[in-house]
């Protein structure tokens, strides 16, 4: 039994292996996401093959699919600094109590 060894970088060697091509079409087309799906029960009690239409129902009785969300940004105004500082202010009074005792 032989082995044959391949170069990989200075002084570094491997076995060689047969390579093997990756399965895939020779066609010039993008990757697509199908609609279909699994049979899925939404909330209206009618089951759903299309995500299209399982998401449309979902919306229209005010459901929110997780990691769709549209997150709401942090508020960055008067009402936020007031809140910080009365949040330190708390703590300070908390620390003052605690090495008063």
């Amino acid at each position: 039994m032989t082995v044959e060894l391949e170069v990989v970088g200075p002084n570094r060697w491997r076995v060689k292996k047969a390579s093997q091509k990756n399965a895939r079409s020779d066609l010039p087309l993008p990757y697509v996401i199908s609609d279909g799906m699994e049979p899925l029960e939404q909330v209206d009690g009618k089951f759903y093959t299309s995500k299209r239409e399982f998401r449309k129902v979902g919306r229209a009785n005010g459901l929110i699919e997780v990691g769709t969300e549209k997150l709401t940004p942090k508020p960055k105004g008067v009402e936020h600094k007031k809140g910080k500082a009365a949040r330190e202010q708390a703590i300070r009074k908390a620390i003052e109590r605690t090495r008063s005792l």
